[in-house]
């Protein structure tokens, strides 16, 4: 299974979902600014070589068959708005995790990209549920999982590696 999450592809309406790569390492270290990171665990990088050592990182994930690291283009332009994944994919509670850049807020495709990832999770792993967690105080992301009605199983603190305190709720999506 591990090469096949290299050639894995979630189609959409309007988007595609396909395993991260180099190609895109100037775009994530443009849009992953510290505004899209402030409801989130990671630190926005400071320089391009950070980025690289997270794309090797997140392929080395691939590779070990724990992470599915995505890049989300529009299905028309090619257009990079944003990644995506599902995280320790070899367990019976994976989690989602997701952001979108800047200028593409507001046209549902955080929705959009979630419940395509969700539909994929579904033909292709073994899970209980998959986790959603979310700040309580970033309403766009909170309303996936309710949209796609997820049930809140906790809450809980914590500190994002830019020192931010996040009040999170985390959601299953069965």
């Amino acid at each position: 299974m591990n090469s096949d999450l290299f050639t894995t592809s979630i189609c959409s309406d309007r988007l595609i979902q396909k395993a991260i790569s180099k190609e895109y390492a100037h775009d994530i270290f443009t849009e992953f600014t510290s505004e899209i990171a402030l409801y989130m665990g990671p630190k926005p990088p400071e320089k391009i070589e950070e980025t690289f050592l997270f794309i090797d990182q997140s392929i080395e994930k691939i590779k070990n068959g724990t992470d599915l690291q995505l890049v989300i283009i529009l299905k028309n332009t090619h257009e990079f708005i944003g990644c995506s994944g599902i995280h320790r994919i070899d367990s019976k509670h994976p989690r989602l995790g997701i952001w979108i850049k800047k200028n593409a807020f507001g046209n549902g495709y955080g929705l959009e990209a979630v419940k395509a990832l969700i539909q994929w999770a579904r033909n292709n792993l073994c899970f209980e549920y998959i986790r959603y967690p979310v700040d309580k105080n970033n309403y766009p992301s909170k309303r996936i999982p309710e949209i796609l009605h997820g049930k809140m199983v906790r809450e809980y603190k914590a500190v994002n590696r830019c020192g931010e305190y996040l009040d999170c709720i985390e959601y299953a999506v069965y």
